[in-house]
C-alpha cells in the first residue's frame, strides 16, 4: 500500500487552476522575463532626432516621428463601438456548458423560426406580387401587342416599310459604293467562253446521279446534292463522336482513371468480332505498364485479366491472377477474381488458398461456400469459417439458413446469440422460433441489457405482447420510452412515426397505435402548435395509405383536446372514407357527446343514418339534438329528411315551428322555398298565394334578405306579372346592393323575359358601380354583349376586365375569353400566359384541360382535370366535365374510381352545377 491518492494520477479538468480555491494567484519574477536592460530616454531619442533633422535641413519631428499622444488614443478602435462586439471574447475557453447554451440558442431559434414560416411567406407572396404588378416585365406589357400580331394580313405585312438610314451623308455613301467597279477574275471569262460550247463526250458522274441535264456553269442550283452532302458531313460528325464515346468506354484513351477503369471495362461487353486487336494491344501496353509500376497494386492485374478474358484468352487471364494473388496473398479482390476466373475443382483449390491466407475474411468463406455443391459441404465450410470468425453475423445466418430443422436453427440461433450478444437481428430471428413466449421474453429481455440504446427490441417486445393477446403493450412501450429517453437514445418523432407504418404495414396495428401514443409529443413544448402539426402527420399518413396511424394520431389529438370540432370532423371523414360504416356512428356518437353544440356533427351524423336506410335512428338523433341545441340546422335536417320521406305535412309543421322557435332568415327562405316545391291544397290554380304570403312576412322581419326578394320576383316571374317582378328586383338591389346574384337575376330578367338589352346593361353597369372588381358581373356584361352580337363590345369589355388594376387573376374571365373570344389558333398560347397569370383556379384549369382535348392530347387532359379537382373538390362543373371526358375517353375501372371520389367529395357549388 501507497500513500499516494489516486486521483493526482489523473487528468485535471478543464480550466483547472492549481490553488485557485484557497486563493493563490499567478505572479512573474525577473527570472521569468530575462536580464532587463535599460534603453534611450525619450529626451535623447528627441535630441537625436533633433540633429538628424538640422543635417536633412527639416523640421524638427517628435519622438518616432509622431505627434503628441492624447489621453484617449490608447483606446482600441473597436472599443468606440458599441454595436462592434468582434473578437469581444475571442481569449475566452469554450467548454461544454457554452455548447449546451449554443445548441439551446439555435434550438429556440429553429422552433421560432418553424411559427413565423407561414406569415413570413404570405408577407413575401404578397410583396413579390406587389413589385411584379408596379414592375411588370417588358414581354408581359407587350403580350397584347403580340397577341394582335396574329390578326395581321399578308398584305398589311407586305406594306410595313423597310427601316433603314436615309439621311443625307449615308445615302451618297452607299451611292458610291454601289459606283465602285472590280475587276473581273479570268475564271469568270473563261466560264463565260465555254458557257455556249457544246460536248460531245459523256460525264459519268452526271450519267451515275441522273443530273446530266443540270447546267455546270453555277447558273442552277442542285438542292437535292446540297441535302445530300449535309446529310454526310452530319452522318461523319455523328460517327466520329460515337466513335469517341466508344474509345473512351473501351480505355483507349491515353490516360486511365485508376479508381474507374475496372468499372468502365466491366461494363464493356466484346462479343466475338466486335473489338479492334489494335485496341486491345494498346490498352494491354497500358495496364502492363500499371502493374511494372507498381507490381503491389492488384487492381491493375485485375484490369489486365479482364481484358485477357475478353479478347478470348482465359488461360492467360488467369496466369495473370495467378501472379497477382502469389504477390498480393492478402487481397480480397484478387483472389476472388481468380476463383471467379477458375471453374470446378480449381476453384476449391484456390478458395482453400485463399482462405488460408485469409483467415479472417468473411467474402472469402462465403464465396467458398457457394462452391459447395451439396448441403452437407456447405455446412462444414460455414462450420470451419465460424471457428475462425465467431463474430461474424452473415456466417451465422448463411448456417441458420440451410439448417432443414427448427430444434438445430433454434439450437445454432442460441449458440450465435451467445457469440454476438449486440446482434439486434439474430435475437430477433431467435425470438420468432423459440417454443414458448416465456423463452421469447427472456431472448428479447437478453438483448435489451445488451443493446440499451436500441428501439427496435421495445418494438419487437412490443409486437409480442401484440402477437399473444396480451393488454400489456402499452405498458411495455411506455417502459421503453423512459428507457431510451434515460439513455439519451430517443429516436425523433417523425422517426417514431415512420415505425409506427412499417409496423401497421407488417400488421401490428396495435403496437403501431402505442408507438403514436408514447412518441407523438415527444421533443414538442406546450406552446407549440402542436394540434397543427399532429393535424398534419395525420393527413401525410392517410397519403401514405396508413390509416391505422393517421386513426392513432386522431386518438391522441382527441385525448388532449376532447372538444376540439375540427379533430372530431377529420376522424370522421378518415372513417367515412376509410372505415366501416359502424366505427363511423361510433366516432360520431363520441363526437355529439363531446360537442353537444356542434350542429354540424348532429346533421352528419343523422345524415349517415338517413343514408344507411335507418330512418328512425335519423329522428332519434335529430331528438336528441333538439334537446341540446334547437338551432335552425337541426330544424332544417329534420325537415330534409321528413320531405325525402314523403312526409310533406310533418315537415310543413315544423317549418311552421321553426318559424316560431327559430325564426331566422334561413329559415323563412326555406319555408318560401318549400311552400314553392310543395304548394299547400288551398293554392288552387298554381296562384303561389301561400309562398307570397310567407315571402312578404319574411321581408318585414328581414328586409335585407337578398334571397328573399328573389324568391318574390321569382314568384311573380313564375305568374307571368313582369312589373312587378321588376319593381321586386329593383327594391331589391336597393335594398342589398351588395347582392351579386340579385343584380344578375334582375339583368337576365330586362334582357331574356323583356327583351331589352339597353336596360340589362344598365342595370349591370349600376351593379358594377356599387360592386367594383367583381368578376361575375364583369363575365355577364360580356357574356351580355356576346348574346347580343356585339363581339367588338365583348372584348372591349374584356380586355378593361382583364386590367391589373380590376380582376386580371379571374378564372372565369380568362376562360371565357380563351373559349368564347379568341380563335382557335390562340387558344393554347392564351392558356399558357392565362396559367401563369393566376396561378391556380379550378375553372381555369378545366379549361385548359378541354384545351387539351381539343387538341387529343388526353393525357395532358386528365392531368389538368385531376389538378382542378385537387384545387377545389367542391365544384360540381369540374366533376362534370371530367366524367363526360371519362365517358369517351376512360375505362370502366377509371370510371368507377371518379364516380366513388365525387360521391364522397359531394360537390355543392359551380355555375352550371348549383344552377
Amino acid at each position: 500500500m501507497t500513500s499516494r491518492k489516486d486521483f493526482l494520477s489523473q487528468q485535471a479538468p478543464e480550466n483547472y487552476v492549481a490553488g485557485l480555491g484557497r486563493g493563490a494567484t499567478g505572479f512573474t519574477t525577473r527570472s521569468d522575463l530575462g536580464p532587463a536592460r535599460e534603453g534611450p530616454s525619450e529626451d535623447q531619442i528627441k535630441e537625436a532626432l533633433a540633429k538628424r533633422a538640422a543635417q536633412l535641413g527639416a523640421p524638427t519631428p517628435s519622438a518616432y516621428g509622431v505627434g503628441e499622444k492624447k489621453e484617449d488614443d490608447d483606446d482600441d478602435e473597436r472599443f468606440q463601438d458599441p454595436e462592434n462586439e468582434v473578437g469581444l471574447f475571442a481569449t475566452g475557453a469554450y467548454d461544454r456548458d457554452d455548447d449546451e447554451a449554443d445548441r439551446i440558442y439555435q434550438d429556440i431559434d429553429e422552433r421560432m423560426d418553424r411559427r413565423r414560416k407561414a406569415r413570413r411567406e404570405a408577407r413575401e407572396k404578397q410583396e413579390r406580387e406587389e413589385y411584379e404588378a408596379k414592375n411588370p416585365k417588358i414581354q408581359q406589357q407587350f403580350a397584347d401587342l403580340k397577341r394582335s400580331l396574329g390578326s395581321v394580313t399578308d398584305e398589311q405585312w407586305q406594306n410595313i416599310p423597310e427601316v433603314g438610314d436615309l439621311t443625307g451623308k449615308n445615302r451618297r455613301t452607299k451611292q458610291n459604293l454601289r459606283q465602285r467597279f472590280y475587276a473581273v477574275p479570268d475564271s469568270v471569262i473563261a466560264g463565260a467562253r465555254n458557257s455556249t460550247e457544246f460536248d460531245t463526250s459523256v460525264n459519268e458522274g452526271a450519267a451515275t446521279n441522273g443530273s446530266s441535264n443540270d447546267k455546270v456553269d453555277g447558273t442552277m442550283t442542285n438542292f437535292a446534292d446540297i441535302g445530300a452532302a449535309r446529310d454526310k458531313v452530319l452522318q461523319v460528325n455523328l460517327d466520329k463522336a460515337a466513335m469517341g464515346s466508344a474509345d473512351a468506354n473501351s480505355g483507349s484513351a491515353s490516360t486511365i482513371d485508376p479508381k474507374g477503369y475496372l468499372t468502365s471495362l466491366s461494363k464493356t461487353e466484346l462479343k466475338g468480332q466486335s473489338y479492334d486487336i489494335g485496341d486491345v494491344k494498346r490498352v494491354e501496353s497500358l495496364l502492363q505498364s500499371v502493374i511494372k509500376t507498381n507490381s503491389r497494386h492488384p487492381p491493375g492485374y485485375i484490369a489486365l485479366a479482364r481484358l485477357h478474358e475478353l479478347a478470348g484468352k482465359p488461360v492467360k487471364a488467369r496466369d495473370v491472377m495467378a501472379q497477382c494473388c502469389s504477390l498480393n496473398p492478402h487481397s480480397e479482390d484478387a483472389w476472388l477474381e481468380n476463383i471467379r476466373m477458375s471453374e470446378g475443382h480449381n476453384a476449391k483449390v484456390i478458395a482453400a488458398a485463399a482462405v488460408k491466407e485469409n483467415a479472417q475474411s468473411t467474402r472469402l468463406w462465403t464465396r467458398a461456400t457457394e462452391l459447395e455443391t451439396d448441403q452437407l459441404s456447405k455446412k462444414r465450410v460455414l462450420r470451419r469459417a465460424l471457428d475462425l470468425l465467431p463474430k461474424s453475423v452473415v456466417l451465422w445466418k448463411q448456417l441458420v439458413q440451410l439448417s432443414e430443422d427448427e430444434a438445430e436453427a433454434r439450437l445454432l440461433l442460441s449458440k450465435a446469440c451467445s457469440e454476438i450478444p449486440a446482434s439486434i437481428e439474430l435475437h430477433l430471428a431467435l425470438a420468432r422460433i423459440v417454443e414458448t413466449v416465456d423463452e421469447a421474453r427472456k431472448v428479447l429481455n437478453t438483448c435489451r441489457r445488451a443493446n440499451p440504446k436500441n428501439a427496435e427490441v421495445w418494438i419487437a417486445a412490443t409486437r409480442l405482447e401484440e402477437q399473444v393477446g396480451s393488454k400489456n403493450t402499452q405498458n411495455i412501450m411506455k417502459r421503453g420510452v423512459q428507457s431510451l429517453a434515460n439513455e439519451n437514445a430517443m429516436l425523433k418523432r417523425e422517426e417514431w412515426i415512420e415505425q409506427a407504418e412499417k409496423c401497421e404495414e407488417e400488421g401490428a396495428i396495435v403496437t403501431a397505435q402505442s408507438i403514436i401514443r408514447e412518441t407523438l409529443s415527444y421533443g414538442l413544448d406546450e406552446d407549440d402548435d402542436r394540434k397543427k402539426l399532429f393535424m398534419e402527420d395525420a393527413q401525410a399518413s392517410i397519403s401514405k395509405g396508413r390509416y391505422g396511424v393517421a386513426r392513432a394520431i386522431y386518438a391522441y389529438i382527441l385525448r388532449i383536446w376532447p372538444t376540439s370540432k375540427s379533430a372530431w370532423e377529420a376522424s370522421a371523414s378518415l372513417e367515412k372514407a376509410h372505415g366501416k360504416k359502424e366505427e363511423l356512428w361510433n366516432v360520431l356518437e363520441k363526437a355529439v357527446e363531446a360537442v353537444p353544440q356542434a350542429d354540424d356533427l348532429w346533421i352528419q351524423y343523422a345524415n349517415e343514418k338517413y343514408q344507411s336506410g335507418d330512418v328512425d335512428g335519423a329522428r332519434i338523433v335529430l331528438g336528441k339534438a333538439f334537446n341540446q341545441s334547437p338551432s335552425e340546422n337541426i330544424y332544417l335536417e329534420a325537415i330534409n329528411i321528413e320531405a325525402k320521406n314523403g312526409q310533406i305535412e310533418q315537415a310543413r309543421e315544423l317549418l311552421a315551428q321553426a318559424r316560431q322557435e327559430a325564426g331566422t332568415d334561413r329559415v323563412w327562405v326555406k319555408s318560401v322555398a318549400f311552400a314553392r316545391s310543395y304548394p299547400p291544397p288551398s293554392d288552387t290554380n298554381g296562384t303561389s298565394s301561400t309562398a307570397l304570403d310567407l315571402v312578404t312576412q319574411g321581408l318585414q322581419i328581414y328586409p335585407a334578405q337578398p334571397k328573399l326578394w328573389m324568391q318574390k320576383a321569382q314568384i311573380y316571374e313564375s305568374l307571368a306579372l313582369l312589373p312587378q317582378a321588376r319593381e321586386a328586383y329593383s327594391t331589391g338591389t336597393r335594398a342589398c346592393p351588395r347582392s351579386t346574384t340579385l343584380w344578375l337575376l334582375f339583368s337576365r330578367l330586362e334582357e331574356l323575359k323583356a327583351g331589352s338589352v339597353v336596360k340589362a346593361r344598365s342595370v349591370l353597369d349600376r351593379a358594377k358601380a356599387a360592386n367594383p372588381k367583381n368578376e361575375r358581373l364583369w363575365l355577364e356584361s360580356v357574356r351580355l354583349e356576346r348574346r347580343a352580337g356585339n363581339l367588338s363590345a365583348a372584348k372591349n369589355l374584356m380586355a378593361r376586365a382583364l386590367q391589373p388594376g380590376e380582376c386580371h387573376k379571374s378564372g372565369p374571365l380568362w376562360s371565357e375569353r380563351i373559349w368564347h373570344l379568341e380563335p382557335r389558333t390562340q387558344r393554347k398560347p392564351l392558356s399558357l400566359e392565362a396559367v401563369k397569370v393566376v396561378e391556380s383556379d379550378p375553372t381555369l384549369f378545366v379549361t385548359v384541360a378541354r384545351v387539351f382535348w381539343a387538341e387529343r392530347k388526353l393525357a395532358k387532359a386528365v392531368t389538368w382535370f385531376e389538378k382542378a379537382i385537387l384545387l377545389d373538390s367542391d365544384v360540381g362543373d369540374t366533376w362534370a366535365w371530367y366524367w363526360k371526358f371519362l365517358q369517351m375517353h376512360g375505362g370502366e375501372e377509371k370510371r368507377a374510381d371518379v364516380l366513388g371520389k365525387m360521391v364522397l367529395a359531394e360537390p355543392r357549388h359551380g355555375e352550371v352545377w348549383a344552377g
